[in-house]
């Protein structure tokens, strides 16, 4: 591929990843799909590991099929194609940057969805979303 080609691929890749992390901050903070419209009183937290997923596991009968998707499911299929679009958009591409930016666009939704009182700070999400972006990254 050619230096021209390589540029236009790279702009491309820039401007679908700047659209992809407006959706994903659109569908995790505002969505009125998942409740994101009404202000909870208190802070929602969890700084044990899996305990989230084992929670929703358990009580899958009862919290119903989407609750239960949404959450054992949803974070895996939001997050796959930041490591896509990332590698599209970067030139420079190493297991570190993966990482970092990762774990950074992760930590950043978590810390937003417990300041603005829309979701639970979940550390099992951080792990997860920053281990399933370098597995993507190295698979390539």
């Amino acid at each position: 591929m050619n230096a021209k080609k390589r540029t236009q691929y790279r702009i491309l890749g820039k401007i679908l990843f700047v659209i992809y992390i407006i959706f994903v901050f659109y569908f995790l903070l505002i969505s009125e799909v998942y409740g994101r419209t009404s202000e909870m009183q208190e802070y929602h937290y969890n700084l044990v590991l899996f305990k989230e997923i084992k929670r929703f596991w358990n009580y899958r009968n009862q919290l119903g099929i989407f609750a239960t998707a949404t959450n054992l499911l949803g974070n895996v299929l939001i997050f796959l194609p930041f490591g896509f679009f990332m590698a599209m958009a970067s030139k420079y591409r190493s297991f570190l940057s993966t990482v970092i930016y990762s774990f950074a666009l992760s930590l950043t939704i978590e810390l937003s969805q417990l300041f603005m009182k829309v979701g639970c700070f979940d550390v099992g999400d951080l792990l997860l979303n920053t281990r399933r972006n370098y597995a993507k990254k190295k698979r390539r």
